[in-house]
């Protein structure tokens, strides 16, 4: 994939994903404008980037406010005349009971993880329009595809996601501008210790956690690629159809494995960092990956299956 000399444009540069996008592009020789909340978090990615030797500019953004995402393609734009790539990945993520949340934590979550991404493609399409050309990738997730109990803004936010790119997909058909989608499964990143928690449970992410690296790489190849949506994380997208076929055996198993696996131990209250941005740049891994979780998951899956094609015996019997 060759992107040397482009002007890509990185939300949530900061940390996990977008930082090893990020690294990802610096070390292909594309151009790079950094966005996050934080001004010092973003100078710590920036150094690793021009170590590579390419031009970086800093832009603090918080998605949230549409103006901020207009002034970070307009700077963009001027600095460098163009924009080739913008990639939306800016997130949050909170775990509670849809009762338990509190009203200001999912909406904060719906307006980054959703609405951020609707101010970025207004921001950046008028000047896709006038270049003829450009590439906009949205970072979504498996969730955009399935679901998972107290989970409800993130799945919510992840869900429109897919439906606001899809109708971009048919609306831009023809004008040179592709609309991209990457949609991880489980991700070794620090967003699940950045997560608001308000189940009083410690948080640990579904397993197997796979590379942010191999995020980065999907983003970095999705438009030059034919197919619309990239998934990542091979073993989780097993339960894609499973969800589909049986939401009762999905549904079961689900609760099962959010109790006995994703939330072990206890834990505070917290708001996480959905109200206020990390000082410093967070690490690109979270610790979380292990042989011992991809164990798990390929026998949560098997579980799934067995259980799904047993219901559907049931069923017609």
């Amino acid at each position: 994939m060759n992107v040397e000399g482009q002007v890509v444009v990185i939300t949530g540069a900061s940390s996990g994903i977008g930082r090893a996008t990020a690294r990802a592009y610096a070390r292909r020789g594309a151009r790079l404008v950094l966005a996050s909340r934080s001004a010092p978090a973003l100078e710590t990615v920036a150094e690793e980037c021009r170590a590579h030797g390419v031009e970086v500019l800093v832009v603090p953004t918080d998605v949230t406010a549409e103006r901020e995402v207009r002034a970070l393609a307009a700077a963009a734009a001027g600095e460098y005349g163009r924009i080739d790539v913008w990639v939306g990945n800016a997130g949050l993520f909170s775990y509670g009971g849809f009762e338990e949340t509190p009203a200001g934590v999912f909406r904060e979550v719906v307006e980054a993880n959703l609405m951020g991404q609707v101010h970025g493609a207004r921001a950046v399409l008028p000047y896709f329009r006038r270049q003829g050309s450009g590439a906009l990738v949205l970072v979504g997730s498996l969730y955009s595809r399935v679901s998972s109990p107290l989970l409800a803004p993130y799945i919510t936010s992840k869900w429109g996601m897919l439906g606001f790119a899809e109708v971009l997909r048919a609306e831009l058909r023809g004008s040179g501008i592709r609309v991209k989608v990457v949609l991880p499964s489980t991700i070794d990143t620090p967003i699940y210790q950045h997560a608001a928690n308000v189940t009083r449970r410690a948080v640990h992410p579904m397993p197997p956690a796979s590379s942010p690296d191999r995020v980065a790489r999907a983003i970095v190849r999705a438009p030059a690629r034919r197919r619309f949506a990239t998934s990542v994380g091979l073993l989780q997208r097993i339960v894609v159809p499973v969800h589909r076929a049986s939401p009762w055996a999905y549904d079961s198993l689900t609760r099962f494995v959010k109790k006995a696996i994703e939330l072990r131990g206890e834990a505070p209250l917290s708001d996480g960092t959905v109200f206020r941005a990390p000082a410093e740049a967070s690490p690109v891994t979270g610790g979380w990956r292990s042989r011992t979780g991809r164990l798990l998951v390929v026998g949560a899956g098997v579980l799934l299956l067995t259980a799904g094609a047993a219901r559907r015996r049931a069923i017609r019997s």
